[in-house]
C-alpha cells in the first residue's frame, strides 16, 4: 500500500474513539454561529488529548491514557434500521470525497528504480486516506458491536437564556426520550445510564460574565464539579477582526465534513413520514434521498473541489469571535471533561460490566445440571441482533468495547476472545466475526506484542463478513485494517491479495481504490513486481472511470505507462494510449490527448486496419479542435506520415539533362545514384589531383572535396556551400507506419533566410502564406511508405503537410500541420567524455551558405562508343557549353584510366600534307600520301614525351583563349582507345573549371562523368629480343656489337565469328631512346599480313642500339608497312603517340611503384647485369579490321603496344592478371642467388678464320691456322676476362679430335674490357692431319670488376664453329 501520513497504530487507535453526542439550546447555537460554526464543529480541532489521562482497571491497575481522541457529533436522528451496505446518498458522498481529493500539481514525485525500470509517481495517496477515513465515519451504527455507540453527551446553554437550569432541564428529557423512547434506532447509547455533561456557554461579548458565573456556581450544587463546565467564549469583537491574523484550525476538518452536511441538509426536506420536530433538533438524515437533489449537492461540490475557499465557507471566516485565549478555553474545557467525566464514567461502567459478567457466570455454575441437557435452538446463522441487551455474551462485548476505546488493550482481547467463542457456539456468526476482527486489532496494538498478530482471525472476519452475512462494509471496514496491519508488518504480498479479494462489480469506486493500493503493494516489495504494478494500475485506472473519477484513471493509466512504453508491449501502449487520449480530451486537456494519440500513431502498430482506422480517425477529430486558431497562421506537428530524417538528401544544382538526339550528357551527379564511399574516395583523389594541378602541385590547407548531394553518409559538419539562382532538391523519405491509406496534398518547404548585411535578430520566419517555393499538389502516398522530391531556393525548415484520410469518400477527415525535419549528426567517439557519455556532433547539411554567381558548365559527347576492340582507336567528339552568366576558365580533366582518351597534342603536327584517303575512311589515324622508300631518314623522327602526356596525369583541355564566355560552347575531338583487357571497364572522368573571378567562396567547380566500355578481344602480340651471331663489322651500324633479332608474333583471338573478317597489320612502328628497328627480314618477300581466325604470323626484325643524342629523345620508326595500303601513318602525332606514350607513362608508373613497395635485397652485380640486357624497345603494331554490321562493311582501327625491356624476356601486348601469393615472414633472409644466366651475357665472343685451308701434310707434318678472337663487352661496365685454350674435355669423341687439333702459343688470357669494348686477339691452332674440325673451343670467363672470384661465369659460346683443313 502507499504511505499513510499516520503510523498504523495511531491509524488504528483513530478509527475507534470514544463519542460523544451534543444537544444544543436555541440561543447556544446562536452564540456558536457568529463564529460561523455550530458547537459539534467548534470542538472537533481540539478533541485529541495532548496529555495522559489515568484511570484504574477492574483490579485495580492504573493503565495510561495517551494521545486519546474524542469524537464529538450533533444528535442525528433516523427510523430506519442500518442496511447492510452504504445508501446510495453515502456512496455519492464518498464519490465525491474522492473526487475532491487530487494530487497536488508541482509536487516531486518519487523515483523508484527497480532494474532497468526507473518508474516517476506519487509515493502517497490522501485520496485513499480521505475515502478511508469518511468510509469509517460514514459507518452505520450496528448492534452486534458498541465502538460507535454514544458513551456521552453534552448539553449545552447559553448564559443569556433567561432560565439556563430550566433549559438544561428539557435538553436532558430530550436526550432521555431518544434513547429510551424507542422510536429511533440511530443514535444508539452505549449504556442506558449515559453521562450528561452540561455546560454552560457564555458570550464575552454580550452576557453580564457575574450573572455566569452565578449560574455555573448553581450547576456545580446541582450536577456536581465534576458534570457541569462553563465555556467562556467570543472574546473578540467583529470589529477587531482584522487587527490581529489568528488560525483557522477548523478548516481542514469542514473541507472534510461539509459533504456530509450538505447531504444532510438535502436529505431532511425530502423525509418520507412525519416526525416529532424539537425545537432543539438541529440536523435530522435519512438514509434515503432526493437523487435530483443529490445531483444539486454534487454540482455544488464540483464547484467546492475547483475552490476549496467556498468549499469551507470562505478562508478566515471561521471562528472570527475567538482569540487564541478562546482556543486554550476550548482545548481547556475537552480536557476538563474527558480526565474528570468521560474516563471515570468509563471507568466506573468497566468495574460494572466486570461484576455484572462474574456475577452471571456464578448464577451459571450454581444452576442444577438439569438445566444444562438441552440448550435454546439458535438460528444456524445469527447475521441480525438476536441477544437480548442484558445477555452476558453482549456485557462482554460491550465490556471489551470499552477497554478497547481507552486503550487498554489487553482486558479487551481476553474479553473478546471469550466473547468469540460463546458467538461460535451459539452460530451468531455476524458476532463472531465482529469479535475475531477486534481481537485481532486488540493483539496487534497490546504494548511489547505479546503474542503474534492472529491474521487468521482477520481472514475468518473477512469471509464471514462477505460471504455469510452479505455485510460489505463491515467486510470492507476489516480489510481496510488487516491491509494497513500486513504492510506494516512488510507482507506487502499478503497485503495486495486481501485487497485484490475485496474487489467487486458492486462498487467500482472500492475497488479502484483497492486495486491502487494493491499496485502500491507490489512496489514496494523487497523485490519489486513492476509489470504487477503496471497491471494493476490500469485494473484501477479502468475501475475508475466506471466510477466517474476521470482525473484518477488518467493518472492511474499515465503510471502505468512508464512500465509498458518502449518495452515491445505495443498492444498494451496502444490500449494505454488510446484510454489517456480520450480521458485527457474529457477531461479538456486536448493538449495532452494529442501526444497520447500520435504515439499510438507514430509507434508500430500491430492493430488490424480496421482498429487502426478507428485510432486514427478519434486522433484527428481531437487534433482538429485542439489545433483550431482563428488566424490559421500557426501550424502544429503531424506525427503521419513518419519522416526518415537521416535519410534527408539534399542535391544542389540543376539536375542532368538526359541526352539529345545523339548527343550524350556527363552523368554527374544525381538522387538516383546510391552513395558509395569507395566512389566518394575515388571522386576526391581525382579532385584533389585536379586542385594541386591548379595550384602549382600543392593542395591548399582548406581544400573539401565537393559534395553535390549530402546524405546521412557525407561528412555534413560545415555549411555546404549553393550558388546563387541554382536550385536546390531535397528528397524526404515518407513512411506510413498504419495500414490505413493516407492521402497528401499541398506539401511545401518551409525556410529561413538571412541576408549578409541583416543581423541575426532581425531575421524572421515565413509563415505558410508567404511561401514562395514551389508546391507539389496531388501527391498519392500508398499503404506503407512512399519518396518525394520537395524542391526550395533556399533553406528548409519543416515539412508543410495536408493530411485527409478515409475508407470512403463521405468519411474523409482533413487537417493541416508541419512536420521539422530535425537531422541528428554522427555520434562523437574521439575524447574520453565522448565515449562515456552520448554525443552527436551537427549536420548541417540543411543549414547552407548561398555564395556569389559561379561559372556552370554542360559537356555532351558525341559519337561515344559502348563497345569497343581491345586497342581500338575511336574518334568522338566533346561538347563544353557555358550555361551560365559567368565566364569560366582553367579547364581540365583527370580520369582513372588516363590511356584511355586523348585530347590531341598541338606539338607534332606533321610537317607532310594528310593524305585524303584519312577522311574518306573516317580514319582516326594522320596519314602521309606517299610513303618514302626504304631507308629514307622519313622512316624515323625524334619526338618528346613531354609533348604528348603531363606527368601529374592531369589534362588541359585545349580550347581557344582558354576561356569559355556566358552562353559559349566549343567542340572538340577526343579520340578513344580500347583497354587491352577484355571485359566491361568502368572509366571515370572529372572535369574542372574555374571562374574568371577572384575571391569567390567556391575556389572550383567540378563535373564528374562515368562511362561503361565493354572491350572485346582483339589481337594478341608477343615480342622477343635475342642477340646476333653477325659479326661487328658485317652488321649495320651496331658498332657497340648490339646486334639484336627481334621476333614478333601477331596472333588473331578474336572470338567473333559473325561479323568480323580479319585483320590485316598495317605497320609496325617502334619507340626507343637507345634502339632502332632497321628491317624486316621476311623470306617470304610477304608485304601483306592478313590474318583471319585464330591464325598467327611471325615478324622478324633487326635492332641497332644508337648514338644517343641529347635530351634523350624517343626515335620514332616504321621498319615495317603493308604493301596493301598506300599510305604510311604517321606514328609520331595524335593519335598514335599520345596513346603509346600514355601506356608508356602508366607501365612506368606501376613499375616505379612496384620497385618501391619492394625491398632492395639484391647487389650492385646485379644492377650490373640487369643493365647489360637492357633492351628498352616499345613496339607500336597498327591493325586494321573488317567487320560486317547490318550488311555494311566497317573498317576498325588500332594499334598494340609491346614493351621489350630485357634481351631473352617475351613480352605481350596483354597485360598478365597477377596472382597474389602468401607471404610468409622469414626469420633469416634468403640467401643471394646470382642470376648465372645474365652472368653468362657478359662478354659476346666471336672467331674470324678461313673456312678452308690447304697445308702440304708430306712437306710439313704442322698446320697452324692464324684465328681471330673477338670480344666484345656486352655491357655498360668495366668486365675482367679470362681466357683458357687449354683442353679440358675427357669423352672419347673430344679426345679424338683433341689429339689432332690444339692451340699453340699463349693458351691463357687475363684482360680487362671497358664499357661496350670490342677487343680482337690473335690466336693459332696447330693441325696434325686434314679434316673438320670446330674451333670453338675456348673458354671465357668474366666478372663485373672489383668482383669476387665467385662471381666469376662462363659465357655463352654460339654454334660451332667449322673448318676444313685439305691435304695439298
Amino acid at each position: 500500500m502507499a504511505q499513510c501520513v499516520q503510523s498504523v497504530q495511531e491509524f488504528v487507535q483513530d478509527s475507534f474513539v470514544p463519542m460523544v453526542a451534543v444537544l444544543c439550546s436555541e440561543e447556544a447555537e446562536r452564540v456558536t454561529r457568529k463564529n460561523n460554526l455550530n458547537f459539534a464543529e467548534l470542538l472537533r480541532p481540539f478533541c485529541r488529548l495532548t496529555s495522559e489521562g489515568h484511570m484504574r482497571d477492574p483490579n485495580n491497575q492504573v493503565q495510561v491514557v495517551k494521545n486519546l481522541r474524542i469524537f464529538v457529533n450533533n444528535v442525528v436522528t433516523s427510523p430506519n434500521r442500518p442496511p447492510t451496505a452504504l445508501s446510495h446518498a453515502q456512496s455519492k458522498i464518498l464519490n465525491e470525497v474522492v473526487l475532491s481529493c487530487q494530487p497536488q500539481e508541482g509536487v516531486v514525485n518519487n523515483v523508484v528504480t527497480a532494474g532497468d525500470y526507473d518508474l516517476n509517481f506519487s509515493a502517497t495517496t490522501p485520496w485513499f486516506e480521505t475515502y478511508r477515513e469518511n468510509f469509517l465515519q460514514s459507518m452505520p451504527a450496528s448492534d452486534h458491536e458498541f465502538l460507535n455507540h454514544y458513551l456521552a453527551c453534552l448539553l449545552v446553554v447559553s448564559s443569556t437564556e433567561a432560565v439556563p437550569v430550566e433549559q438544561f432541564l428539557k435538553l436532558s428529557q430530550e436526550q432521555h426520550r431518544i434513547q429510551h423512547s424507542g422510536e429511533y434506532t440511530n443514535p444508539k447509547w452505549f449504556i442506558p445510564n449515559t453521562l450528561k455533561y452540561y455546560v454552560l456557554l457564555h458570550d464575552m461579548s454580550e452576557g453580564d460574565e457575574q450573572r455566569a458565573d452565578a449560574v455555573y456556581e448553581d450547576m456545580k450544587q446541582r450536577y456536581g464539579s465534576q458534570g457541569c463546565y462553563l465555556l467562556k467564549m467570543n472574546t473578540r469583537s467583529f470589529s477587531a477582526e482584522g487587527d490581529e491574523q489568528i488560525p483557522d484550525p477548523w478548516s481542514q476538518y469542514l473541507q472534510r465534513n461539509i459533504l456530509h452536511t450538505q447531504v444532510r441538509t438535502a436529505a431532511s426536506s425530502t423525509l418520507s413520514g412525519s416526525l416529532e420536530s424539537h425545537p432543539l433538533q438541529l440536523d435530522i438524515t435519512s438514509s434515503s434521498g432526493s437523487l435530483h437533489t443529490l445531483g444539486a449537492v454534487k454540482t455544488e461540490l464540483k464547484k467546492g473541489a475547483r475552490d476549496p475557499e467556498s468549499l469551507a465557507g470562505g478562508a478566515g471566516s471561521h471562528g472570527a469571535c475567538l482569540t487564541l485565549n478562546d482556543h486554550d478555553h476550548i482545548r481547556q474545557f475537552i480536557q476538563e471533561f474527558t480526565f474528570r467525566g468521560l474516563l471515570p464514567h468509563i471507568e466506573k461502567n468497566i468495574r460494572q460490566l466486570n461484576d455484572q459478567v462474574k456475577t452471571l457466570i456464578l448464577k451459571i455454575w450454581e444452576m442444577p445440571p438439569k438445566h444444562f441437557c438441552s440448550c435454546p435452538e439458535y438460528p444456524k446463522t445469527m447475521t441480525s441482533s438476536w441477544y437480548p441487551p442484558e445477555a452476558p455474551e453482549l456485557q462482554i462485548r460491550k465490556m471489551a468495547d470499552l477497554c478497547f476505546l481507552v486503550q487498554h488493550y489487553e482486558l479487551a482481547y481476553s474479553c473478546y476472545h471469550t466473547a468469540k467463542k460463546d458467538f461460535l457456539s451459539d452460530q451468531a456468526m455476524l458476532y463472531a466475526a465482529g469479535a475475531l476482527e477486534m481481537a485481532a486489532v486488540s493483539a496487534f496494538l497490546q504494548a511489547g506484542a505479546p503474542r503474534p498478530y492472529p491474521a487468521h482471525y482477520m481472514d475468518t472476519a473477512i469471509q464471514t463478513y462477505r460471504d455469510v452475512c452479505k455485510n460489505m462494509v463491515l467486510a470492507e471496514r476489516c480489510v481496510l485494517l488487516n491491509a494497513e496491519i500486513l504492510k506494516s508488518q512488510g507482507k506487502y504480498s499478503d497485503a495486495a491479495t486481501l485487497l485484490i479479494k475485496m474487489t467487486s462489480e458492486d462498487s467500482d469506486l472500492r475497488s479502484a481504490l483497492l486495486l491502487e493500493q494493491a499496485a502500491h503493494c507490489f512496489i514496494n516489495m523487497r523485490n519489486p513486481m513492476v509489470r504487477k504494478f503496471a497491471f494493476h494500475m490500469i485494473l484501477a485506472g479502468h475501475r475508475f472511470s466506471k466510477a466517474g473519477q476521470r482525473r484518477h484513471a488518467l493518472r492511474c493509466y499515465c503510471q502505468a505507462m512508464q512500465v509498458y512504453k518502449e518495452r515491445s508491449w505495443s498492444l498494451a501502449e496502444d490500449h494505454i494510449n488510446f484510454t489517456i487520449g480520450r480521458q485527457s480530451f474529457t477531461l479538456r486537456q486536448p493538449e495532452k490527448a494529442v501526444i497520447a494519440f500520435r504515439q499510438i500513431l507514430t509507434n508500430d502498430s500491430r492493430q488490424t486496419a480496421t482498429q487502426q482506422s478507428a485510432f486514427l480517425r478519434e486522433y484527428l477529430y481531437v487534433y482538429k479542435v485542439t489545433t483550431f486558431t482563428p488566424d490559421g497562421l500557426s501550424l502544429p506537428q503531424l506525427p503521419l506520415p513518419c519522416i526518415h530524417c537521416s535519410a534527408t538528401r539534399v542535391y544542389f544544382g540543376h539536375e542532368r539533362r538526359l541526352a539529345e538526339g545523339e548527343k550524350q550528357a556527363a552523368t554527374h551527379v544525381s538522387l538516383d545514384q546510391e552513395y558509395d564511399q569507395d566512389s566518394a574516395d575515388m571522386w576526391c583523389h581525382l579532385e584533389e589531383q585536379l586542385v594541386a594541378a591548379a595550384n602549382r602541385g600543392i593542395v591548399p590547407v582548406n581544400f573539401q572535396p565537393t559534395q553535390c548531394c549530402l546524405n546521412s553518409q557525407t561528412d555534413n559538419q560545415r555549411h555546404p556551400l549553393a550558388v546563387v539562382e541554382e536550385p536546390i532538391i531535397v528528397e524526404v523519405t515518407f513512411r506510413n507506419p498504419l495500414k490505413v491509406s493516407l492521402a497528401l496534398s499541398n506539401l511545401s518547404l518551409l525556410w529561413r533566410f538571412t541576408a549578409d548585411d541583416a543581423p541575426p535578430s532581425k531575421e524572421k520566419m515565413t509563415n505558410e502564406l508567404a511561401i514562395t517555393n514551389e508546391e507539389i499538389l496531388a501527391l498519392g502516398v500508398g499503404v506503407y511508405s512512399g519518396f518525394f522530391v520537395l524542391c526550395c531556393h533556399i533553406n528548409i525548415h519543416s515539412v508543410d503537410l495536408l493530411l485527409p484520410t478515409g475508407q470512403q469518400t463521405f468519411d474523409v477527415m482533413v487537417v493541416h500541420g508541419k512536420q521539422d525535419l530535425m537531422i541528428q549528426g554522427p555520434r562523437l567517439n574521439q575524447t574520453k567524455e565522448d565515449k562515456m557519455t552520448v554525443r552527436h556532433g551537427h549536420d548541417q547539411r540543411l543549414n547552407f551558405i548561398v555564395t556569389s554567381p559561379m561559372p556552370l558548365m554542360e559537356i555532351f559527347f558525341l559519337q561515344f562508343p559502348t563497345a569497343l576492340l581491345c586497342g581500338e582507336i575511336r574518334k568522338a567528339y566533346v561538347e563544353f557549353c557555358n550555361v551560365s552568366s559567368v565566364a569560366l576558365c582553367g579547364l581540365r580533366v583527370v580520369s582513372t584510366h588516363p590511356d584511355f582518351f586523348s585530347f590531341g597534342s598541338q606539338a607534332t603536327t606533321p610537317l607532310t600534307p594528310v593524305s585524303p584517303t584519312s577522311a574518306e575512311n573516317n580514319s582516326a589515324y594522320k596519314t602521309l600520301a606517299t610513303p618514302p622508300q626504304s631507308g629514307s631518314a622519313a622512316f624515323e623522327m625524334l619526338v618528346s614525351a613531354e609533348d604528348f602526356s603531363q606527368p601529374s596525369g592531369v589534362i588541359d583541355i585545349p580550347i581557344d583563349g582558354s576561356t569559355l564566355q556566358p552562353g559559349e560552347s566549343t567542340q572538340l575531338p577526343l579520340w578513344l582507345r580500347g583497354p587491352d583487357q577484355e571485359g566491361v571497364h568502368e572509366i571515370n572522368f572529372l572535369f574542372y573549371y574555374e571562374s574568371t573571378g577572384k575571391g569567390n567562396k567556391i575556389s572550383h567547380r567540378v563535373l564528374r562523368h562515368t562511362v561503361f566500355i565493354c572491350a572485346s578481344r582483339s589481337l594478341s602480340v608477343q615480342a622477343s629480343a635475342c642477340r646476333s651471331c653477325v659479326p661487328p663489322h658485317h652488321s649495320l651500324g651496331d658498332k657497340g656489337g648490339g646486334g639484336t633479332l627481334i621476333f614478333i608474333d601477331v596472333e588473331n583471338i578474336n572470338m567473333s565469328e559473325a561479323g568480323m573478317r580479319e585483320f590485316h597489320i598495317v605497320q609496325v612502328s617502334s619507340s626507343s631512346q637507345h634502339w632502332r628497328l632497321h628491317k624486316c627480314i621476311n623470306p617470304a618477300k610477304d608485304k601483306d599480313c592478313k590474318l583471319t581466325s585464330r591464325e598467327r604470323a611471325k615478324l622478324c626484325f633487326r635492332a641497332t642500339r644508337c648514338k644517343p643524342q641529347k635530351g634523350t629523345p624517343y626515335r620514332i620508326n616504321k621498319p615495317y608497312l603493308s604493301a596493301l595500303f598506300q599510305y604510311m601513318i604517321i606514328s609520331s602525332s595524335t593519335p598514335c603517340g599520345d596513346f603509346f606514350f600514355r601506356g608508356c607513362q602508366t607501365s612506368e608508373s606501376h613499375k616505379s611503384q612496384s620497385c618501391v613497395s619492394t625491398e632492395d635485397r639484391s647487389s650492385d652485380i646485379t644492377n650490373i647485369v640487369r643493365k647489360c640486357n637492357e633492351l628498352d624497345l616499345n613496339i607500336i603494331v597498327i591493325w586494321k579490321a573488317y567487320v560486317v554490321e547490318d550488311n555494311k562493311q566497317l573498317i576498325l582501327e588500332g594499334q598494340l603496344h609491346v614493351a621489350l625491356q630485357t634481351i631473352g624476356k617475351e613480352a605481350s601486348s596483354l597485360t598478365p592478371r597477377e596472382m597474389v601469393l602468401l607471404k610468409f615472414k622469414s626469420q633469416l633472409p634468403p640467401p643471394v642467388i646470382l642470376p648465372s644466366a645474365e652472368l653468362s651475357q657478359l662478354v659476346k665472343t666471336s672467331l674470324h678464320y678461313p673456312e678452308t685451308y690447304t697445308h702440304p701434310f708430306v712437306q710439313d707434318s704442322l698446320c697452324v691456322v692464324p684465328v681471330t678472337l673477338t670480344l666484345s663487352n656486352c655491357s655498360l661496365a668495366q668486365v675482367d676476362v679470362i681466357i683458357d685454350l687449354r683442353h679440358k674435355g675427357t669423352s672419347p669423341e673430344t679426345l679424338e679430335v683433341h689429339s689432332s687439333f690444339t692451340w699453340v702459343g699463349q693458351t691463357q688470357y687475363k684482360l680487362q674490357l671497358k664499357p661496350q669494348e670490342v677487343l680482337c686477339l690473335t690466336l693459332q691452332a696447330c693441325f696434325l692431319q686434314a679434316g673438320v674440325y670446330n674451333l670453338n673451343t675456348p673458354r671465357v670467363f668474366a666478372k663485373p670488376a672489383e668482383q669476387g672470384a665467385m662471381c666469376e661465369t662462363s659465357q655463352q659460346t654460339a654454334s660451332p664453329s667449322l673448318i676444313f683443313i685439305n691435304n695439298a
